[in-house]
């Protein structure tokens, strides 16, 4: 028997070379080893057993590194020298050969990697810092010293160039000396493809055949280095419970029981890890390592400038190109990755070439990648007729196209062939480097960016190509960064083929025709709809980027003109820059909500960079649309953050003479926000006349600003909201200094508020102040219950300013509106609207209420929704409404559950009073009886009913067509379609950015959500074969609109 290097070490072999003695001392000597390892005892063994039957025992009983460190020990111990010299030897060799397997492995990766040497060039001169930190950070002897190591970096970032370089190194003997003995390296595609896993079977995946030497692998884990690439893209959960969890590397468990095991050292204890992801995982991943250190590959512009220089080879070109770049936030941020700027390179490179000192014509990505498909393709060999070009080019659209819609970025051979690109082909476009080899997936192809795959994809649209699926569109679980959701990017793009000059680009060198009528038409109607509901998205900025694509002045304009209200969300100059553009398009603009963020952070105050230097010419140009709008009336500023400079520049633009702004709000502002500024300057601003605060965390500061603006008898301020601030009876005291030291407040919302019973007492005495002007108080939702209606009567009672009052959605119930009906009869009460809805009362108290409307001559509007009033109720109430004392014009009753039975009073009062202009009876089950006695009344002569709510989605048709006759009839009647919940200025804003902070109530109608990164789907395309399209992935019902 000879001893062998193979991964089973025949331990026979070692054992055999023992004489009687020294096995009968290795025996002994066993059981003391498996305590100081922490192992258990083997059932079975005792010093009789023989050589065989002991190897069998130990291997079977024990993993590998174990038996083999036991081993090791033991011999020393028995003075076995040369058995403990042959282990260290074989140790040695393995070692060696794992190295030339990983050697040998990036090698031939490194062959296949089609791009030009700019990019290894590049590569070797601005990784070398990194590389240094990685070859200390595993150094215990490092102040940096860790076991967990992240690299971070976006798509592109270069992270699986840094992987390999960092492998070849440590193959050479320049990084990990000493420190890293083995180092088991995978992809998240490696990682996705196996539903349950063994360490063992993890580690042997490298090795011929399989067979691993696993024992000397893991008998010293500490030197072991686990690479894990793409971490974030891996679909396996870490969330592992602790009692899951696997010590034993010999067996198969679940590959998230697998990972969470190594992870948290139950295998492999004291392992190193190098995980790459890219920034939007890190938070999940690094959750289960703690005590981690984090590399990101960051590029810088000084990166970007070594790059283009690298590239372009000329000084003079290079500064050229690059100025474009620097000059234009888009490009600026398409450039943060080393492939992206090979792409803007490949794109400029021609024009730079021709030379002169002309500006260079691209200014938007559609021009960028045109530029990019038409260089390409017309300079490769082979590409010398149009034909050829436009069938290349034709295959690769439909692709790209069907790879999107199957959430694919890694296609197969079969994939390629599927859309009749031949090898030919296929070897063409890795020579033009459009298509390259995949770095995570075996024998698979990628394009060379997610952008370019997205331009081709549009492109795709506005062709007539062949139907076809590819064979990945049978897969059934994408990975995770193939889930591709998001087709804004497509629909970006075919808006920036929508112009003429951009087309021609690739129509002109490709030889090609793109489709652009009907999609013309279909986006002109969806962007004219998204402007006549701007509900229906969150807000307008990706519509804005496809706009700012197109830059057809014409095209912008008339699409602008159908906005009058408009929500942007900014995050990156980009996003100023495109709102912009489009807001200076906006003719005829009234209404303005922005959400800024992250722009005007204060990392480094006293340095002014070129990008923040940028920033603040937009915000300028975007505040000055305050004083240049004439029509623009209403400006909301949400969940925003601004430093001094660009403060000031909001505030100049809200002094200035022009600013017609007559309501200004500020809403889910953090509590150290700045905006005293802000508040001074609605002082100066005389055409300010609405100030709303909801959603504003309340503060001392907030009340004592709101106090200086308020009291300032410059200060045109009338109504002041303060919906859903947390306010609590604790700071109704400062809200009540605010009634009676502002001269000009009128209304005062604080709906949303847990105010309670002892916070509206405090408002109540308040109101009764001499000095106090208010006309209107909303109290909706305040947490009040019948206890604080004594202080609410005693205002109704005293008050001689107060008109409207809100009590809605309240807990007053029969005994707390009894307690109101009684000093609303009082001749002192000056009140003409109260709301009542929501408030928990019935029937039983709605004789005192009919008493009210025959006893109380200013009352003109009455709000009694969502109370279980019933038929009973409002015959009482029908009663007084026919009074001639009654002077009612509103009454809402919507929700109340009535039926048809209280038809024919409500018939009658339609009929006889005078001055009932508006009923409301939206959510009452009236049936078509019901509803016909009601529309006779309504054809009456004598009814003056001016709005009518009636639930007719239901009804019959000889119900409609009654109707109808009405209608044409009483020409001055309108529809209400809207119950109580859905009055205007009952809404609370939504945070921009959070949809989920919008809680409406279920009676509100909300138009059906337009998904704008889904409206590629319904997009009308044509076909080379009269077949009808079919679409494979359904976008969801939301987005039908």
């Amino acid at each position: 028997m000879a001893e062998t290097d193979s991964p089973d070490f025949d331990l026979l072999w070692y054992l055999e070379k023992l004489n009687k003695k020294e096995f009968m001392s290795l025996k002994n000597h066993l059981k003391q080893e498996c305590l100081e390892i922490g192992l258990p005892e083997i059932p079975g063994f005792d010093l009789r057993t023989a050589k065989p039957d002991l190897v069998n025992l130990l291997t079977t009983f024990y993993e590998a590194q174990h038996v083999w460190n036991m081993m090791l020990s033991i011999f020393q111990k028995i003075r076995r020298a040369d058995l403990c010299e042959k282990i260290k030897a074989r140790r040695k060799r393995n070692r060696e050969t794992h190295k030339a397997l990983i050697k040998n492995k990036i090698l031939l990766q490194w062959e296949k990697c089609l791009f030009e040497n700019v990019h290894n060039t590049f590569y070797e001169e601005t990784i070398v810092e990194v590389l240094r930190k990685l070859d200390t950070v595993y150094d215990p002897r490092s102040t940096f010293y860790t076991k967990d190591v992240f690299l971070v970096g976006e798509k592109g970032a270069g992270k699986t160039m840094v992987m390999k370089v960092v492998l070849l190194q440590w193959t050479h003997g320049d990084i990990w000396k000493d420190v890293i003995s083995y180092i088991v390296h995978l992809t998240s595609h490696e990682i996705n493809q196996m539903s349950e896993s063994s360490l063992v079977e993890l580690i042997s995946k490298e090795w011929p055949s399989g067979q691993a030497p696993v024992a000397d692998i893991l008998s010293d884990s500490q030197k072991l280095l686990f690479i894990l690439e793409d971490m974030d893209n891996v679909d396996a959960s870490l969330n592992v419970d602790e009692s899951a969890l696997c010590s034993d590397s010999r067996k198969h468990v679940p590959v998230s029981v697998l990972l969470s095991s190594l992870f948290k050292r139950k295998m492999a204890p004291g392992s190193l890890f190098l995980i790459s992801l890219r920034p939007d995982g890190k938070a999940a991943v690094t959750a289960s390592m703690k005590k981690n250190y984090c590399i990101t590959l960051k590029f810088s512009d000084e990166k970007r400038k070594k790059y283009f220089a690298l590239f372009f080879k000329d000084s003079q070109k290079a500064a050229r190109a690059l100025k474009l770049v620097q000059e234009n936030d888009m490009f600026v941020n398409l450039c943060q990755v080393p492939v992206s700027c090979w792409i803007t390179c490949v794109a400029l490179n021609r024009q730079v070439e021709m030379g002169g000192e002309g500006k260079l014509s691209c200014q938007t990505l559609t021009d960028l990648y045109a530029h990019f498909l038409a260089n390409t393709l017309t300079s490769g060999a082979g590409m010398t007729t149009s034909q050829r070009r436009r069938t290349l080019l034709e295959r690769l659209c439909l692709l790209a196209l069907e790879g999107l819609w199957h959430d694919t970025l890694h296609f197969t051979d079969g994939d390629l062939r599927s859309v009749g690109l031949t090898k030919a082909d296929v070897s063409a476009l890795k020579a033009l480097r459009i298509l390259l080899p995949s770095s995570n997936c075996t024998d698979h192809h990628t394009f060379v960016h997610l952008k370019i795959q997205e331009f081709c994809a549009a492109v795709g649209y506005m062709m007539l190509l062949s139907e076809c699926q590819i064979p990945s569109a049978n897969k059934k679980y994408p990975e995770r960064r193939e889930r591709y959701n998001d087709f804004s990017p497509i629909t970006t793009s075919i808006f920036g083929l929508l112009n003429e000059k951009r087309r021609k680009i690739l129509e002109t060198s490709i030889g090609c025709n793109l489709l652009t009528g009907e999609l013309k038409k279909y986006f002109l109607q969806k962007m004219k709809y998204v402007g006549d509901h701007p509900k229906t998205v969150e807000h307008h900025t990706p519509l804005f980027y496809c706009l700012f694509e197109n830059q057809d002045e014409e095209f912008v304009k008339q699409i602008m003109d159908s906005f009058l209200e408009v929500t942007i969300y900014i995050q990156e100059n980009k996003d100023l820059m495109v709102s912009l553009y489009c807001l200076e398009h906006c003719r005829l603009l009234q209404k303005l909500k922005l959400s800024v963020q992250c722009i005007f952070e204060n990392k480094e105050p006293h340095m002014l960079t070129p990008s923040k230097m940028r920033s603040l010419v937009y915000w300028r140009d975007l505040c000055n649309l305050l004083h240049t709008k004439e029509n623009l009336k209403e400006l909301e500023i949400c969940n925003s953050d601004f430093d001094d400079t660009s403060e000031r520049v909001l505030c100049k633009a809200l002094t200035h003479g022009s600013c017609h702004l007559q309501t200004l709000k500020l809403s889910y502002l953090s509590v150290g926000t700045r905006f005293e500024d802000v508040f001074r300057a609605i002082v100066y601003n005389p055409n300010l006349k609405f100030l709303s605060l909801n959603c504003v965390p309340h503060s001392l500061k907030m009340f004592s600003l709101l106090g200086e603006v308020l009291e300032n008898p410059v200060c045109r301020i009338q109504h002041l909201s303060l919906m859903k601030c947390d306010l609590k009876a604790s700071e109704c005291q400062e809200i009540a200094s605010l009634l009676i030291k502002s001269k000009n407040l009128k209304k005062l919302t604080l709906s949303n508020n847990p105010l309670k019973n002892e916070g509206v007492k405090i408002l109540c005495n308040a109101l009764l102040h001499p000095d106090c002007t208010l006309e209107s108080l909303v109290l909706l939702f305040c947490c009040l219950t019948k206890t604080g209606c004594i202080s609410i009567g005693r205002v109704l009672m005293l008050s001689k300013t107060l008109k409207h009052l809100d009590l809605g959605v309240n807990l007053l119930e029969n005994l707390g509106v009894s307690i109101l009906t009684l000093p609303l009869m009082f001749p002192t009460c000056k009140l003409q609207e109260l709301e009542l809805s929501g408030c928990f009362f019935t029937s039983d108290v709605c004789q005192s209420i009919a008493l009210v409307l025959t006893n109380n001559s200013n009352l003109r509007s009455l709000e009694l929704g969502s109370n279980d009033i019933g038929d009973k109720g409002v015959e009482m109430l029908c009663d007084a409404l026919k009074h001639p004392k009654c002077k009612l014009e509103n009454i809402g009753l919507e929700e109340c559950m009535l039926t048809s039975g209280c038809c024919a009073s409500l018939a009658s009062v339609l009929i006889r009073s005078k001055t009932l202009k508006k009923l409301n009876l939206l959510g009452n089950d009236l049936r078509d009886e019901g509803i016909l006695q009601l529309l006779e009344a309504l054809g009456h002569p004598d009814c003056v009913l001016e709005a009518v709510g009636l639930q007719i989605n239901s009804v019959a048709a000889e119900t409609w067509k009654s109707l109808l006759t009405v209608k044409k009839k009483n020409t001055r009647l309108t529809l209400l379609y809207q119950s109580w919940a859905a009055k205007k200025g009952r809404e609370v804003s939504y945070n921009v950015g959070d949809i989920r902070a919008v809680s409406l109530p279920p009676t509100v109608p909300v138009l059906p959500r337009l998904n704008w990164h889904l409206i590629c789907f319904h997009m009308p395309r044509k076909f080379r074969h009269k077949k009808s399209a079919k679409v494979s992935k359904q976008p969801p019902p939301s987005s039908s609109t």
